[in-house]
């Protein structure tokens, strides 16, 4: 049954988005990613909420046998229409239902800038669990929880210190937001749902699933700020403040 996603309404949007130049899907997150999941000749790899393929593909240029599925039909289209993607079993499936993939079947998963996106974490967990082999990996990626909330942090700048500070109005308290996904557009509002969950909460929830984590690692901006009276501080401050968190979870 076809389930509505958000995500469709910015399909070609977002695609721009990931596979411009410049963007921290190829630039920052790609290569630590790969090198993260250490890619073997025939490993079997789910692409989980794969959006457009970005991924999908480059996991299969690095030796993997890649399935990817994505809830949005029109970035599952998008993907499929991607020369590089000629090798990649797709499916629409959101990523609490991964039922075309039998029980211990995948040696590595990859979960990118996704799970912030999805309510139901626990059942999304629970079925990586059933289709990992014992001892596979799943591979988490999101916005760092701790510095990227939605409407709840912030930039702000102390001039007589001269420094660029990061604003957290709130962290523990879990919450939904609807982000508009292309701001300053002269169009109608395209809006998708965000979920700050506080990094505790990922942990417990890994650990009721049958995970451990075996590496966490904080990715900061790759970035610099133009010449201008606040370069260094801006500068200094994308060094302090990471965005993004990557979780390696080892199937018990």
């Amino acid at each position: 049954m076809k389930k509505d996603s958000s995500w469709g309404e910015v399909a070609s949007w977002y695609n721009d988005v990931v596979t411009g130049e410049g963007s921290y899907q190829r630039d920052l997150i790609l290569p630590n990613l790969l090198r993260l999941m250490d890619i073997h000749k025939g490993d079997v790899v789910l692409d989980l909420a794969c959006g457009q393929g970005f991924f999908s593909g480059e996991f299969a240029k690095a030796g993997a046998s890649v399935i990817a599925s994505d809830i949005s039909p029109e970035l599952v289209e998008i993907a499929k229409n991607n020369p590089n993607n000629k090798d990649v079993d797709f499916h629409v499936s959101p990523a609490e239902n991964i039922d075309f993939l039998k029980d211990g079947s995948a040696d590595k998963i990859s979960v990118v800038l996704a799970i912030q996106n999805i309510e139901k974490v626990q059942n999304v967990f629970k079925e990586v669990s059933r289709v990992l082999r014992t001892g596979g990996k799943m591979f988490l990626i999101l916005n760092h929880p701790a510095f990227r909330i939605p409407k709840e942090s912030s930039w702000g700048y102390d001039d007589e210190k001269d420094i660029q500070f990061r604003m957290i109005d709130k962290y523990l308290s879990e919450s939904k937001t609807e982000i508009d996904m292309n701001p300053g557009e002269n169009k109608q509002k395209k809006m998708t749902v965000s979920f700050h969950r506080p990094i505790q909460y990922y942990f417990k929830i890994l650990k009721n699933n049958g995970f451990c984590v075996g590496a966490l690692e904080e990715w900061i901006s790759n970035k610099t700020s133009g010449e201008g009276p606040r370069k260094k501080a801006e500068d200094k401050s994308r060094k302090e403040f990471p965005l993004f968190m990557a979780l390696e979870c080892i199937k018990k």
